[in-house]
């Protein structure tokens, strides 16, 4: 089997299309059309085996700082041989040589992604995303998805995690984005007692 990665081109986008329309039955992708593909090949990863697209996945800048694997697809007849692992690989090594600080991806099956290094997350913690896409879904605040991140810079820690704690995430927060913090104080023993004359 004579199988390469390699950059998309406009020539690939038939292909890319394709491969996209035909998983849209299970769910896991997002509808894409033919002029949004060929408007954004450069951006895919293709695996070609002997001139054939038997996989994709994009590239998708959400920002200065952060970027999403998108349209993740491979073939119904060559899976099982890692070749989504390998695409992921290979986006992650392009984001991180391109100056993004964190890859992130929204999926129903986050054990592929974990397997190349990516941490689970809560949604909120890609704002990014959610201003980009989410907001204008059908399934916003009701998303069947699971996203996952990967830090490309080192030291980075995921968003509102223990820095101290090992393991591997996503990109501190930027300054813009706002976040809560609740802090808990004991309750005065007086006024607890006060309050359990209230009726409930």
């Amino acid at each position: 089997m004579n199988m390469t990665l390699r950059t998309g081109t406009a020539a690939d986008a038939a292909a890319i299309h394709s491969l996209i329309s035909a998983n849209l039955a299970n769910g896991h992708l997002l509808p894409r059309s033919l002029e949004d593909v060929a408007a954004h090949a450069a951006r895919f990863l293709v695996a070609d085996l002997d001139d054939e697209v038997i996989a994709c996945a994009e590239l998708a800048p959400l920002s200065d700082a952060v970027a999403e694997v998108r349209s993740l697809v491979v073939s119904d007849v060559y899976r099982g041989r890692r070749m989504g692992t390998s695409l992921v690989s290979a986006l992650s090594d392009r984001a991180r040589d391109l100056g993004f600080a964190t890859l992130c991806a929204f999926t129903h099956q986050p054990s592929h992604f974990v397997r190349t290094g990516f941490s689970l997350v809560p949604h909120v913690w890609m704002p990014e995303k959610i201003a980009h896409d989410c907001v204008t879904c059908s399934q916003f605040r009701q998303c069947g998805q699971y996203a996952v991140a990967l830090a490309l810079r080192p030291g980075a820690a995921p968003r509102g995690a223990d820095r101290s704690a090992p393991g591997r995430g996503v990109a501190q927060p930027r300054a813009s984005v706002e976040r809560l913090r609740l802090t808990l104080t004991p309750v005065p023993a007086d006024a607890q007692h006060d309050r359990e004359k209230v009726p409930a």
